[in-house]
């Protein structure tokens, strides 16, 4: 019996510490609104930009991102992966693009955008080459 409790609260605890990154600029607004957060808008390139895969391993997939992310943020994805087996819905891709010509102009990958609960603007950033608390700090400093 011991062992069931164990198996299943291994099975079960990664779910409480996961992010919930919504695809939804809607969506996100309305959660935003709901729970009084910022959107921190990311764009990448999942399976083709090497500084996006190094903040996925370094800086989202961290407990102290998780943690911060969760209090303050409301996580919004828009990926823009170029390998056949990793292509998105025709719907979605259609929404990161929309998403792409409102905040990301330039095309640059990594972008981190920063909004308020209405979608403005109030700050972003790319890539930099630093631990996961700083770079939190650096989020923060774009939220103020």
């Amino acid at each position: 019996m011991k062992k069931i409790v164990v198996i299943l609260l291994l099975l079960l605890s990664p779910l409480g510490y996961s992010q919930n990154w919504l695809t939804s600029i809607e969506e996100a607004k309305n959660q935003a609104v709901t729970e009084n957060k910022a959107i921190l808008l990311v764009f990448s390139g999942s399976d083709w930009c090497a500084p996006c895969m190094k903040l996925e391993k370094v800086v989202w997939k961290s407990e102290a991102f998780k943690q911060e992310a969760q209090e303050k943020w409301v996580l919004l994805r828009a990926d823009f992966p170029k390998k056949k087996g990793n292509q998105l819905s025709s719907e979605l891709t259609a929404s990161n693009k929309k998403l792409a010509e409102k905040y990301n102009k330039g095309g640059s990958f990594p972008l981190v955008v920063a909004l308020d609960k209405t979608g403005k603007v109030i700050g972003m950033t790319g890539f930099k080459n630093v631990s996961a608390e700083e770079y939190i700090k650096i989020i923060n400093a774009l939220v103020k």
